[in-house]
């Protein structure tokens, strides 16, 4: 997806103040209503951002390294601890990716007795946020989508 300029500072401004909330950016654009921002996230970057858990906007990895931020290809995602258990057991980014099963029991391996759903939940969520690439092949199957030691992992406490 090619973005225009105008596109390009506002990514640049969701990299610079992520977390961050519909009222914000509004300020910093400029427009009418948070609803404005909303409709312009979607309709021009959709594929650079997403929301996480507390519903604050924050960029993808792909957002932050297009437009310059952080070190150089480091992505930082707020993940909760299961999520961060699910991150510990993927094959790296270079590796063959795993399926949600083959995932399960090596979280099961580390002592884990997690339900299948919540591992494929914790997939889905890490694939929305870029650091964890779906392949799909006959079954979906994950890996890390940028080397481990390229990813700042935060924790929140929440569910599972």
């Amino acid at each position: 997806m090619t973005l225009s300029a105008e596109a390009r500072e506002r990514l640049a401004d969701v990299v610079a103040l992520q977390p961050t909330k519909n009222g914000e950016l509004q300020s910093k654009w400029g427009v009418e209503s948070g609803s404005d921002v909303h409709q312009y996230l979607e309709s021009e970057l959709k594929e650079y951002y997403y929301r996480d858990e507390d519903s604050l906007i924050r960029a993808t990895p792909e957002a932050v390294s297009l437009v310059g931020g952080e070190e150089a290809g480091d992505a930082s995602v707020t993940v909760t601890a299961f999520q961060e258990r699910v991150i510990a057991v993927l094959p790296d980014a270079d590796d063959e990716p795993d399926s949600v099963v083959a995932t399960l029991h090596a979280l099961r391996e580390t002592g884990e007795d997690p339900e299948v759903d919540a591992v494929r939940s914790a997939l889905r969520s890490l694939a929305e946020k870029g650091v964890v690439e779906r392949v799909q092949k006959t079954v979906p199957t994950y890996r890390l989508a940028v080397p481990r030691d390229q990813v700042n992992v935060e924790t929140i406490e929440a569910g599972t």
